[in-house]
């Protein structure tokens, strides 16, 4: 079994080491990712200009390579030029933050997914949702990190790609969206559907309350604050028994949710 590796957070995130640690033993990895984070990117593709692919070293000291494109990129130089095979399975992740609902259509980690979907391979997009409670520490000098507990993430999508590897990806079902949260009550896999949302956006201004907090980063050359907008967002607490939101927000589980990329809608007849 041939796999290729890919993220949206850069091809030096924890996330990606993570991935590839957790289905080493059961095939041949191959890492291509971007050269820096491009979270919320979309699908994005670059056309008819140069990319730069550079080859280093992960964590652990493997082999892996950098693309300076965006995540669908990197998937596609991944498998039409850097691997001599075609990949059997795509794993995009393990993505540092959640991508759940209808807005997963924004994520760099399921839009590369659904990328290599369209190049004729099953994919799993994959994300740890960090609980801001338990993810967020101090050291013994005050100062903050993350701390990036990967260990059910690993043992979820290891089970996961093994029952692919013995009985294929299920019919009609193009890839996998797999949200696994840091802080769990449970580990029992939750099978769900998208849920309507995941974030409630609204626009900003330096007339706002949330101006001295949000407005409080570096701008852009010859930019004034006054004129300034920014879009906000605040994630969704409330969502229906079968969704995505709801096992991984309020039961505290991992959610997996089996999507097809054709979104045609097929019965009009009523209309």
């Amino acid at each position: 079994m041939n796999i290729l590796i890919s993220n949206d957070d850069g091809v030096f995130a924890p996330g990606i080491l993570a991935a590839k640690q957790a289905v080493e033993d059961l095939a041949n990895i191959t890492v291509v990712a971007p050269d820096k984070n491009n979270s919320s990117i979309g699908r994005r593709i670059t056309l008819f200009k140069h990319l730069k692919i550079n080859q280093c070293s992960l964590e652990d000291g493997s082999s892996a390579y950098s693309v300076t494109g965006s995540p669908a990129d990197a998937v596609i130089v991944g498998v039409d030029y850097l691997m001599e095979e075609k990949p059997d399975l795509v794993i995009t992740g393990v993505n540092q933050g959640i991508n759940i609902s209808c807005d997963i259509t924004s994520s760099g980690t399921v839009c590369a997914a659904l990328e290599a979907v369209s190049l004729g391979i099953p994919a799993i997009a994959v994300s740890l949702f960090m609980d801001p409670k338990t993810s967020f520490k101090q050291d013994e000098n005050g100062e903050w990190y993350v701390d990036y507990d990967f260990t059910l993430t690993k043992k979820v999508l290891h089970d996961l790609v093994l029952k692919i590897k013995n009985e294929g990806f299920p019919d009609s079902i193009d890839l996998f969206n797999l949200n696994v949260p840091s802080n769990y009550d449970s580990e029992e896999v939750k099978i769900t559907k998208l849920s309507p949302k995941m974030l409630d956006k609204k626009v900003i201004d330096n007339t706002n309350e949330e101006k001295e907090e949000l407005f409080n980063y570096s701008l852009d050359e010859n930019q004034e604050s006054d004129d300034l907008i920014m879009i906000t967002s605040t994630l969704v607490q409330e969502y229906d028994e079968d969704t995505d939101g709801y096992a991984l927000i309020v039961e505290k589980r991992p959610s997996l949710t089996p999507l097809s990329v054709n979104m045609t809608c097929k019965d009009l007849k009523d209309w």
